[in-house]
């Protein structure tokens, strides 16, 4: 089927985003780098992420699918390419790591409406179901990978990321026999010049996308890049090593990739779940972050993982619903681009806790995801989520 070759070109490009996370204490122990520095490396992604995705999606509505997706998975190879290159060069790591997040976002907007306009005829959320596990499945072996090769095997800061490229080059053969599926015919009004008839959003849903689309989307990152980003750097983790850090993030994001097909069980309710796995991920990390007892670190890293899971497939699920005719790649730009701003978590975790102590600004986040939680409750119940 060729929603299939579309999800497994996703995923592909979703493998790279993640390899660089358990190469980061390599990459402190090499160049003494302290723990701001190292959320910054891991969160440069979303600042080139973030403006292409508000490019690519709109962009994709115009040109087809197709002429963005298929450069955007080569140049997501080149991107790994780049990484591996880098060395030790400070500089280059976050040039590379920037770049990483661009070509990301031209894939992945473009990759999740083109994805779902493949699984059309499946029924209304498959494809936002097939985009969420496509990505978290991507996400979640990318670390996992290069965690085991960065411990275990030789050349750690170069043989995960060309074991990317391989991945990615699988994805692009595939891609290239996907039909295009955007009338290119049809002309899409743009600009200034758009008419009144042409909204990003149906008529009335303005409020919902800013109080429930968008607060869901920055939960999708920052409850798993918490974990796997801020904690190991700010608390100290049992055994030590790179390896440990892999598997802990294959866990938090694995456990999103599970949780993803839920949606269908949960329904109006899969975002007020999500929320609520995120509150109480949290909620252990704060007990882990303060007796470093290792029971609590391994109950929080799923937790927070299948809440940003369950997050992402609902958020995907009302893109698609609140969208305007014609307009669904720009929406799912907006989403994804709210959704990483998540990847600002963890700087702002390690600045809080430089400020205080690492079990603050974590209960912190507990509190606020438990409030989205309640929010929307109401919202559920109306049966508009």
């Amino acid at each position: 089927m060729a929603w299939k070759r579309a999800a497994f070109a996703l995923f592909a490009v979703a493998a790279g985003t993640n390899v660089p996370t358990p190469l980061l204490l390599v990459y402190q122990e090499r160049l003494g780098l302290s723990p701001e520095v190292l959320t910054t490396l891991f969160g440069v992604y979303a600042a080139g992420l973030v403006p292409a995705l508000l490019v690519a999606g709109p962009l994709s509505d115009r040109l087809g699918r197709r002429r963005v997706a298929l450069p955007g998975m080569v140049l997501s190879a080149l991107a790994s390419v780049a990484f591996a290159a880098a060395g030790d060069a400070l500089a280059l790591l976050f040039l590379a790591r920037f770049a990483q997040g661009v070509v990301s976002g031209m894939v992945f907007s473009v990759g999740s409406a083109w994805l779902g306009e493949l699984s059309s005829a499946s029924g209304n959320g498959a494809g936002g179901r097939r985009a969420a596990f496509a990505m978290t499945a991507g996400f979640s072996l990318g670390p996992l990978t290069s965690g085991l090769l960065g411990q275990y095997g030789p050349a750690p800061t170069v043989l995960p990321y060309l074991v990317h490229v391989v991945l990615v080059g699988i994805g692009l053969v595939l891609a290239l026999r996907l039909p295009e599926t955007v009338d290119l015919r049809r002309p899409v009004p743009s600009g200034p010049d758009r008419p009144a008839g042409a909204p990003l959003i149906r008529p009335g849903d303005g409020l919902l996308v800013l109080t429930v689309l968008a607060p869901v989307a920055v939960c999708v990152y920052a409850f798993p890049s918490t974990i796997i980003s801020a904690v190991p750097l700010l608390v100290d983790l049992p055994y030590g090593g790179v390896a440990v850090t892999g598997v802990l993030a294959g866990v938090t994001l694995g456990a999103g990739t599970l949780v993803a097909g839920l949606q269908q069980r949960f329904l109006a309710w899969t975002a007020v779940v999500g929320a609520g796995l995120g509150a109480l991920g949290f909620a252990a990390a704060v007990v882990f972050a303060t007796t470093e007892a290792v029971g609590w670190l391994a109950l929080a890293a799923p937790l927070l993982g299948a809440g940003g899971g369950l997050c992402l497939a609902a958020g995907l699920t009302l893109t698609a619903r609140l969208a305007a005719p014609a307009r669904l790649g720009a929406l799912t730009s907006l989403f994804l681009a709210c959704a990483y701003l998540g990847f600002a978590a963890p700087y702002a975790m390690a600045v809080g806790a430089r400020a205080s102590s690492a079990p603050v600004p974590l209960a912190g986040a507990a509190v606020l995801a438990g409030l989205l939680a309640l929010r929307l409750v109401p919202v559920a119940r109306s049966g508009r989520l």
